[in-house]
């Protein structure tokens, strides 16, 4: 519902508390899961009230040509963040036989991106009704409006996602390639970026690939766009890298790490969610931890120079179980 690990950890604390107080009211434990995900959602419909949609770069502004330093950050609060599936140890499969979407798939970073641009009871009506498998008529209660109402948000919910996600999701696409080939993809892209290659990195890369690194808004597309940004920036060999492979969003990840000469170590930098598409990897989504403090847009041209950024590092590498550094 809010993009944000961070706010979700905000709303869970406060739907447990209002369960606490509440449970004397329940009276049928059958009914205690739908009574449990109305606290929830309420939760979340009130935060939503409040603030800005999350995004990822693409949604923010268009892609930038090649020559285009990175400008300003922008406050993290604006992007979506990645959620630690592994860590919190995500279900497999359907919540119910009336979900549409494995929850796998509703944590991709796609369809969590397409749901942010729903109006909030649509996002609530999509969520519960294709991903928590919750009937019509219990949605219309948990929501207390009518059935066709939640029929008729679900139409627009739809159509406006499937209008912004892939036609085959991650979970598809991974299971076609296999464990061993998807391996062998990422060993070769962590081998391209820590020996700085940048052919062979982009040789990995679909034409119509993208590059984004929030809180940067900058983003580039497509491969040679990316590969000509690279080579004069983040693989131009100013930086040395490592990389730790993970998961995040039900996809592959890839902890980077960058040589800090002071710490004689390599330290946390960004978490890169990889999506994959027919062999190649297709998106990358960046989440820089670094610090945005620096008031001139010049120090971002060097962002590994930058001090961490606590909350950022905490919230990703720390909840994500990540090394602080690599020797």
């Amino acid at each position: 519902m809010l993009g944000s690990v961070h706010d979700a950890d905000d709303a869970l604390q406060e739907t447990l508390v209002r369960a606490w107080r509440g449970a004397d009211g329940l009276r049928d434990q059958g009914s205690a899961r739908a009574w449990l995900y109305t606290i929830a959602t309420n939760v979340c419909l009130t935060e939503l009230e409040r603030r800005k949609r999350r995004m990822l770069p693409h949604d923010f502004s268009p892609a930038a040509d090649a020559l285009t330093p990175p400008g300003d950050p922008i406050v993290e609060s604006t992007w979506i963040e990645p959620y630690p599936d592994e860590a919190i140890g995500l279900p497999a499969g359907r919540a119910a036989p009336e979900a549409s979407y494995e929850q796998h798939e509703a944590v991709e970073l796609a369809f969590v991106a397409a749901a942010q641009h729903l109006a909030a009871n649509q996002r609530a009506v999509l969520l519960l009704r294709e991903v928590l498998g919750f009937s019509a008529k219990e949605t219309a209660t948990m929501l207390d409006t009518s059935v066709p109402s939640v029929n008729s948000a679900l139409q627009r919910a739809r159509a406006a996602v499937q209008e912004r996600v892939p036609e085959r999701t991650q979970q598809r696409t991974l299971r076609t390639l296999g464990d061993d080939k998807l391996r062998h993809l990422i060993d070769r892209y962590v081998d391209a970026w820590e020996r700085c290659d940048v052919s062979a990195f982009t040789g990995l890369l679909v034409e119509d690939a993208t590059f984004a690194m929030p809180p940067l808004s900058t983003w580039y597309t497509p491969r040679d766009t990316i590969a000509a940004w690279a080579g004069k920036s983040a693989m131009s060999g100013a930086w040395q890298w490592r990389a730790v492979v993970t998961r995040a969003n039900a996809q592959p990840a890839l902890a980077f790490y960058s040589w800090d000469e002071p710490a004689a170590a390599y330290l946390p930098f960004a978490l890169n969610v990889l999506s994959v598409r027919d062999g190649f990897v297709s998106d990358v989504t960046a989440f820089i931890v670094r610090s945005t403090e620096a008031p001139e847009p010049e120090a971002y041209k060097n962002f590994p120079s930058q001090p961490m950024d606590e909350r950022q590092l905490t919230g990703t590498f720390g909840r994500f179980g990540l090394p602080e550094q690599l020797n």
